[in-house]
């Protein structure tokens, strides 16, 4: 299965990214994980690119292309977490002639997404993610796995996550309706619990 998991940021995305790559044996690429490995390199692009993450915006549309066409050209089954997220990624699809069996939007609203992100935190050293909330360190600050210290992305952060809202909407939501033609888009409420929202996936495999 080719599959692409698209939402707000907070949505929830990447844990049923996870849910169904460990079930079903699948590959989850991640387009937020590969760059922020670039934006660790002491290099121009990698200063360039943690700084557009910082800020909130989102990498330049063929540099992530580049990325991710890379990491699946070989794959026969992938769930790709968050790409494409604009109309020149969608089409660079389209001209790798990737072939996509399903797409799910991953809906919440906004105020539930700035909770939820304002309230994430990652491990310094391995990037394990806890959240305040919802999944708490044992020891507060600290990471259960490693003992790194646990911090606050600065994309995490209210002002910069209003602004990633704001461009999911102009530039991630056209996407699509390129895909709705081909009737392999499915809406799907990432309010509820994770293993709820799972169930509802699911159910969509089995159709």
């Amino acid at each position: 299965m080719k599959i692409i998991l698209l939402g707000k940021q907070g949505s929830g995305k990447g844990t049923q990214g996870e849910l169904i790559s460990e079930k079903y044996q699948i590959p989850l690429i991640t387009a937020g994980d590969l760059l922020r490995k670039i934006s660790k390199e002491h290099t121009s692009l990698g200063k360039k690119v943690k700084e557009i993450l910082n800020s909130g915006k989102l990498a330049p549309n063929e540099l992530t292309n580049k990325i991710i066409l890379n990491e699946i050209k070989s794959l026969q089954s992938f769930i790709l977490d968050g790409f494409p997220r604009s109309m020149i990624q969608a089409l660079a699809l389209e001209k790798a002639k990737i072939k996509l069996d399903y797409i799910f939007l991953i809906d919440i609203d906004d105020s539930l997404a700035i909770e939820r992100l304002s309230a994430r935190r990652v491990c310094s050293k391995c990037k394990e993610i806890y959240n305040v909330i919802t999944k708490k360190p044992k020891k507060q600050s600290i990471c259960d796995k490693c003992k790194g210290k646990l911090v606050q992305r600065d994309d995490d952060k209210p002002d910069a996550i209003k602004k990633r809202l704001s461009i999911f909407r102009k530039e991630t939501l056209p996407v699509l309706n390129l895909y709705k033609k081909k009737s392999i888009v499915h809406i799907i409420n990432g309010e509820p619990k994770p293993k709820m929202v799972f169930e509802d996936i699911k159910k969509i495999f089995k159709r």
